[in-house]
């Protein structure tokens, strides 16, 4: 083996970790559209910015992640230097909660904060399952009131109005007092059964995902998938299991009927009769503001999470897309979120209440690119004016071309290559750009440049059979002053907007 061989089969192999994904520029841009008009929502409800870290006290994360003996199982985690242990943060919540706690004395009660950041799983990953990924929430602390969950239920369907998506979703509203009501029934509520009630819990939460008889497998002996992985399940028995489905079914033909079907699965349970109770008046609320239709109660929805104690909201799109089999299926869910009056309550002496909904901001992206939201169309930043060097021994004369279009408010760039006129302009193109600047010798000695409207001489090279009378046509390059330069280049670029 040569030297060379040797050292290409020593090279390090760049590889992207499972679970993790690169962003380009195009996809960059259009989340900023997105997060600033989903910001300009929050911030006209009252909401303030806040951020925190993304790196926690595994503890402070909470009693819904696992056990603290096998803190990586769920999450990232590692030792500090004094031993403690420290995670990345599982959700934007829990570190509300602490933050919250920390700085309880000077914030305004009842607090209303918004914020954006990456969280991260430590979980299997898989198609649209990704170990990083960024939520956008908002939050409100120190409210007891159901109409801070109401609110927060308007606020996500006017967001998903300001996106776009007006008639093509639904913020669908549960209570999780009702689904504890059904544990205490069914025999799961005590804090013996805690494990098994949040298996209960991640099952029902995948029923849109698995229907029916998917989540009956997993609420008992378990579920293999379709790749042969096996889940095991919470080990309900077939009564208990028949118990939870008339829960989540109980969904009728009007609100009416709904809540008669809930009231009669939570029969005997006070703390189920109070869930039906806030959700009653949720939807009072609700249709009293002229929401309904786009808020709706549905006892399908549940939220994975064991934190939350009341009200739990799903944002669910309608509309179809097609799936890996060829099949029409809905979107599905965008965003949800609930009531965790016991989060804040860790850290403090006294009960702090809490309502919040949490937008999965990649997954609504990749909708609002399916519907072509003007949103996010065309959400590209303007490709560069390329500046192209015909002579490296006057790069200061063509730099100084780059700082007039800069002074001038235009993106621009001098090529900065080593390469000929051929290439340059081959990297204009991959650049996108929609014109470049050329200035040799004799443009310079007239004080001119030339400007090369590339998207128009695509268009014209169409119709161009040959090189020579390419060359000799030169379509959409045209000389002016370097005085006009600027004015120029602004009518070509204004001409392809």
């Amino acid at each position: 083996m040569s030297k060379a061989d040797k050292k290409k089969s020593n090279a390090l192999k760049a590889r992207l970790p499972r679970g993790l994904t690169d962003r380009g520029p195009a996809d960059l841009a259009a989340a900023n559209r997105m997060l600033e008009k989903i910001r300009e929502v929050y911030e006209l409800y009252g909401f303030e910015a806040v951020e925190t870290p993304l790196i926690e006290y595994t503890d402070a994360l909470g009693k819904f992640l696992p056990d603290q003996d096998r803190p990586n199982e769920g999450v990232f985690s590692f030792q500090d230097d004094d031993e403690q242990w420290l995670s990345l943060r599982y959700d934007l919540t829990a570190p509300l909660a602490r933050y919250v706690a920390e700085n309880f004395d000077a914030l305004p009660k009842p607090y209303r904060s918004y914020r954006s950041g990456w969280v991260f799983r430590n979980e299997k990953p898989g198609p649209g399952r990704f170990r990083q990924f960024m939520q956008f929430d908002a939050d409100t602390v120190g409210a007891a009131s159901v109409a801070a969950d109401a609110e927060i239920c308007m606020m996500a369907a006017d967001t998903l109005d300001a996106l776009g998506l007006s008639g093509q979703y639904v913020v669908k509203v549960n209570n999780r007092k009702i689904l504890d009501g059904v544990m205490e029934a069914i025999g799961l509520g005590g804090d013996e059964q805690a494990s098994q009630r949040l298996t209960v819990l991640r099952g029902i939460d995948k029923l849109d995902r698995l229907g029916a008889d998917g989540v009956r497998d997993l609420l008992g002996d378990g579920r293999r998938d379709e790749s042969g992985d096996f889940t095991k399940g919470a080990g309900l028995a077939p009564s208990q299991i028949e118990r939870v489905l008339a829960f989540t079914g109980a969904g009728g033909s009007d609100t009416a009927s709904t809540f008669a079907n809930l009231a009669a699965v939570v029969a005997g349970s006070e703390r189920g009769a109070e869930g039906v109770s806030e959700l009653r008046e949720i939807a009072v609320l609700v249709e009293g503001a002229g929401y309904a239709g786009r808020v709706a109660i549905d006892p399908s929805v549940v939220r994975g999470l064991e934190y939350y104690t009341g009200p739990v909201f799903e944002a669910e799109l309608t509309f179809t897309v097609t799936n890996e089999d060829g099949q029409p299926v809905r979107f599905g869910s965008v965003g949800g979120g609930g009531r965790y009056d016991g989060l804040v309550g860790r850290f403090r002496p006294e009960p702090v209440p809490a309502t919040g909904f949490s937008i999965g901001v990649s997954r609504l992206l990749s909708a609002l690119q399916m519907v072509k939201s003007p949103i996010v169309a065309n959400a590209a930043a303007q490709a560069p004016v390329v500046v192209l060097v015909m002579e490296r021994e006057r790069i200061a004369e063509h730099q100084t071309l780059v700082a007039a279009l800069r002074a001038a408010g235009i993106r621009s760039e001098l090529y900065l290559g080593s390469s000929g006129m051929k290439a340059q302009m081959k990297y204009a193109d991959r650049r996108g750009a929609t014109c470049v600047i050329i200035q040799g010798s004799e443009e310079r000695e007239r004080g001119e440049v030339q400007i090369k409207d590339l998207i128009e001489g695509a268009k014209a090279a169409q119709a161009i059979e040959t090189n020579e009378e390419w060359r000799a046509a030169r379509p959409a390059q045209f000389s002016v002053s370097v005085e006009g330069m600027v004015d120029a280049v602004r009518e070509v670029l204004a001409r392809h907007r």
